[in-house]
């Protein structure tokens, strides 16, 4: 009998950086990476139980530095990148790099989780993105549904397309674009576009949103003053393709259509600080899930702008033509927007959220003081999208 209660996980450290394992469909896996000054930091491997509502941890030493940023391969669940800081003369650079989970962990044979944490395993470096020409990296970003040998650096105001040859033991620059401007711009996020047969890359500086063709490494759009304060995350809606949302420093989220960006389609204002991160669920793309330094997560539900604003599917093309739909939308009234769930059971900022990639009605949500939460969408509403 499953449960709406949510199931809370403590890490004795601080950290910020939480990825669901992409390329594990079977298993509900998040990896997370501490952040921790003092220490060695960690990454904890967090499998979900289901049937018994319980959650097995592995842990894995990466003697690295504090990890900013955790992402998994979509092609092989042993690789990930993380960026992590490292000194180097008095200065602090974040650095890149690819990594591979020693076999043991590939397995699952992870039974006893008692005996990992006293003499946890090292992960094994397969490269660093070599970036020191490029200054601090903020996130690596894998090729959407790509076979794990294409990622996406952004390190100051520079792009950089990365291929990982040799079973990534090796990694070259294969092109790249730079930001220009006054000042000392910088990418605070980027996101890869699962739409045009992954061509496209949206990032986030200062308050502007940009587009990206990545075969001539040229800007495509440009949304200036996106957020009124920085842009702290953006997401790509999995089902329509030019739709994208945004948050940020200025306390809301925002849904565009790119091709029309003179105004956002839709703006949520339901957090009172910060928005850190937000996501579209893979399947359901009327999902979404937000995540504060108001210390909350929130599950919206944006069906006015999904891909099934009626209830059934529709395409791109039938909402474009005002004069035909009107006639048949008149018998149909779109669905109504609302907040579905807030969840309160952090204490601090919450920094990142992220839907499983394995049930798609589960998702984590993890705050700075090291507090993982696992959370389901309500079950009402689940069988009334279902059904």
């Amino acid at each position: 009998m499953e449960d709406d209660a949510p199931v809370i996980y403590g890490l004795e450290f601080q950290a910020r950086a939480l990825t669901a394992q992409t390329a594990e469909t079977d298993a509900i896996r998040f990896l997370v990476g501490t952040q921790s000054l003092k220490f060695d930091n960690q990454i904890h491997i967090i499998d979900f139980d289901d049937e018994n509502n319980m959650i097995n941890k592995s842990v894995l030493l990466h003697d690295a530095g504090e990890i900013w940023h955790i992402s998994g391969s979509p092609a092989d669940k042993a690789v990930l990148t993380t960026c992590y800081n490292k000194t180097s003369e008095s200065r602090v650079l974040t650095c890149a790099a690819v990594w591979r989970m020693p076999p043991e962990w590939e397995s699952g044979s992870h039974e006893s989780p008692d005996d990992s944490s006293n003499n946890p395993q090292t992960l094994e470096l397969l490269c660093h993105l070599d970036n020191s020409a490029h200054g601090s990296m903020a996130c690596v970003l894998w090729e959407p549904m790509g076979d794990g040998k294409r990622v996406i650096s952004l390190a100051e105001n520079h792009v950089l397309l990365w291929d990982l040859q040799e079973s990534s033991a090796k990694a070259t620059i294969s092109s790249s674009a730079t930001l220009e401007g006054k000042g000392q711009l910088k990418f605070t996020a980027g996101k890869w576009s699962p739409h045009h047969n992954c061509t496209q890359l949206a990032t986030a500086n200062d308050t502007a949103i940009r587009g990206w063709d990545l075969r001539s490494m040229s800007q495509i759009y440009c949304i200036e003053n996106a957020h009124g304060q920085l842009v702290r995350d953006l997401d790509f809606n999995p089902n329509k393709q030019y739709y994208l949302a945004s948050c940020g420093d200025d306390c809301k989220v925002k849904f565009w259509d790119v091709r029309h960006i003179s105004e956002p389609v839709k703006c949520l204002e339901e957090h009172s600080h910060w928005v850190w991160s937000v996501r579209y669920n893979h399947s359901h793309d009327q999902l979404l899930l937000t995540a504060s330094s108001d210390s909350r997560v929130i599950l919206s539900n944006m069906v006015s702008i999904s891909s099934e604003p009626f209830g059934h599917l529709v395409d791109d093309d039938d909402l474009s033509d005002p004069e035909e739909n009107q006639q048949e939308a008149k018998g149909k009234e779109p669905l109504q927007d609302s907040i579905i769930s807030t969840y309160e059971e952090h204490e601090d900022s919450v920094y990142a959220v992220e839907w499983s990639a394995a049930d798609p009605w589960l998702f984590a949500s993890l705050s700075y003081d090291g507090r993982l939460v696992i959370n389901r969408v309500p079950r009402a509403l689940k069988y009334r999208i279902l059904l």
